[in-house]
């Protein structure tokens, strides 16, 4: 079969410029560039009339679980936006289930038009202070290794056991390299001669960087920095300077976590190129960082140019600035146009692993004394807007302070029902009233809540514990808005349109509660039990300093108080 896309304009991203031609495609290969290319070439002619022909679009980084989605229903919603091509890391749902959640995963991503790659949770638990559901050695990821869609090992978190030679962080490291496999970091804030030692594991991207100097260190190293811009964790405009040279020749764009409602009202990785232009970056180069370079970055053949031999994976853009995608192509077969899916996948994961990624809460209902604590000197955690970074405020308090943005938070342990809940006070949420609640707490993901009473926050976790999973708000001791999600507490068995509505009705009850609706308050608590992001983290075994890696107290002793009143780290 050949088709003949002809009077386009070809975005060439080898050398950032355009030209006026037809391209011809035989089955799934791009055969032929020129306007010497006619229709009695082609069993299929479709001429586009001066419309853009881009390459698709590659996420280097992505948890499809934080999106709320299963893999066929995040594909539906995103391939429209022009991505044809992800970098998946299942570290979410293997916390949960294990070995389990990485079969389902390949097995519910496998057949579909968007071409979905995976890499290997490598730290599952992130840290020895997580409670997870599962853990998975070196000896466990070895054999997935042999499936073609398995490209290495994913955010290497643990970047104190790989800089201090810790065996099993460096059997998982030296297993993906001597496959010649690709191996992801993640090391925020990390510099000098620690960085240095991390990199020369063979740790080659890392998407942690929030600032350029800490970018441009990395870059100098030789690693690819991953752009990052989803729900929660926004840093495209900290990093806007990579967008010239000679740093852009080193970064790839990604979205690490995005929720159903975002991708559906802003887009995906189109979204991160349209904000890049409205800050006064070309077009073309940040076309050129989704497509060319993800290619390279993780050594795909033939992909990611308008180019003879290459793969047919194009996009017709009627709005180059505005990144519009008309029509979608994976594999030389339109499968998208006008923002609407043309081909419907046939995924079967198969009874088996479907219940085996399902009713995974193993815990007793909370009651409101779980969450009480007495008058003093405490840590808490202030949050930082658009980053996934925390500080420390030390101050005294006898609890909530809504006029202080003093709330409290615990974690409860879902896995194993330990009975463990870590409670301590955050900062940064702006909830007035009520509590919310929710499963998705990377990366161990038990139940995460924050509230302006005990009785509230007692009432938000049961509903997620009544749920097996998911999110929900509360106020006066009733749920006002929730989202189910009983696929291991972090994907909906819904459609996407039904979980965006959900997840928007469970904003607009946050809003309520007095969130700012400019906030992602979701994604942002999400991160507030991860302990290797600095600096201050909440699990259900208490409080970590991430910079240290220890636990701390909730109460800072009164002989150190009027020495660190009202500091921040």
């Amino acid at each position: 079969m050949r088709t003949l896309i002809k009077n386009g304009k070809v975005i060439n991203v080898f050398i950032d410029q355009i030209e006026e031609a037809n391209v011809l495609i035989e089955d799934d290969c791009i055969i032929g560039i020129g306007d010497f290319y006619k229709d009695s070439d082609a069993d299929c002619v479709a001429d586009i009339s001066g419309k853009y022909i881009c390459p698709g679009f590659t996420d280097g980084h992505i948890h499809i679980e934080s999106t709320m989605l299963t893999p066929a229903e995040f594909m539906r919603v995103s391939l429209p936006h022009g991505t044809t091509a992800v970098v998946a890391d299942p570290h979410e749902i293997s916390n949960v289930c294990g070995k389990n959640g990485i079969d389902y995963m390949l097995a519910a991503s496998e057949g579909l038009p968007m071409r979905v790659y995976i890499m290997l949770p490598s730290c599952v638990p992130s840290t020895r202070f997580d409670e997870s559901g599962a853990v998975l050695s070196a000896e466990d990821l070895y054999p997935y290794y042999s499936n073609p869609r398995v490209l290495g090992l994913a955010e290497v978190m643990n970047y104190p056991g790989v800089i201090s030679g810790d065996k099993e962080v460096h059997k998982k490291l030296s297993d993906a390299a001597a496959l010649n496999k690709c191996i992801d970091g993640h090391a925020p804030l990390l510099s000098g001669r620690d960085l240095n030692t991390y990199i020369s594991a063979g740790i080659k991207t890392d998407h942690e960087c929030s600032n350029f100097n800490e970018a441009e260190e990395r870059i100098r190293r030789g690693q690819w920095v991953m752009i990052r811009r989803g729900t929660a964790a926004r840093n495209l405009e900290g990093l806007i300077d990579l967008f010239d040279e000679p740093y852009n020749r080193r970064c790839i764009l990604v979205t690490d976590d995005k929720h159903p409602s975002d991708l559906m009202n802003d887009g995906h990785i189109d979204a991160i190129i349209r904000r890049a232009v409205k800050l006064g970056k070309s077009p073309l180069v940040g076309i050129r960082m989704a497509t060319l370079q993800a290619a390279e970055c993780f050594g795909f053949k033939n992909t990611g140019a308008v180019a003879p031999g290459y793969k047919a994976d194009l996009l017709i853009l009627s709005n180059l600035e505005e990144v519009k995608v008309d029509a979608v192509y994976c594999g030389g077969v339109k499968t998208a146009e006008g923002g609407r899916l043309l081909v419907k996948p046939n995924v079967n994961v198969g009874a088996e692993l479907d219940a085996a990624v399902r009713n995974t809460f193993h815990v007793k209902k909370t009651k409101s004394s779980d969450f009480d604590l007495k008058k003093g000197v405490c840590r808490v955690i202030k949050t930082i807007k658009g980053e996934l970074l925390t500080d420390e405020m030390i101050t005294e308090t006898d609890g909530v302070d809504t006029e202080r943005d003093i709330l409290k938070i615990a974690v409860i342990e879902r896995h194993k029902n330990t009975g463990h809940i870590g409670v301590g006070y955050i900062s940064g949420v702006g909830l007035k009233q009520g509590a919310i609640a929710s499963s998705v707490s990377h990366d161990s993901h038990n139940i995460i809540v924050i509230g302006t009473s005990s009785e509230e926050m007692a009432c938000a976790a049961n509903r997620v514990i009544d749920m097996e999973g998911g999110c929900a708000a509360v106020c006066g001791g009733e749920v006002i808005a929730d989202v189910p999600l009983p696929i291991a507490g972090l994907m909906s068995d819904c459609t996407a349109e039904e979980t965006a509505l959900r997840d928007m009705k469970l904003r607009g009850a946050m809003t309520r509660l007095g969130v700012p609706d400019n906030s992602s308050p979701l994604m942002t608590m999400a991160f507030v039990s991860l302990a290797v992001i600095p600096s201050l983290k909440l699990t259900t075994l208490g409080y970590i300093d991430v910079n240290y890696q220890k636990q701390v107290s909730l109460y800072v002793a009164e002989k150190n108080a009027d020495s660190v009143l009202g500091e921040g780290v």
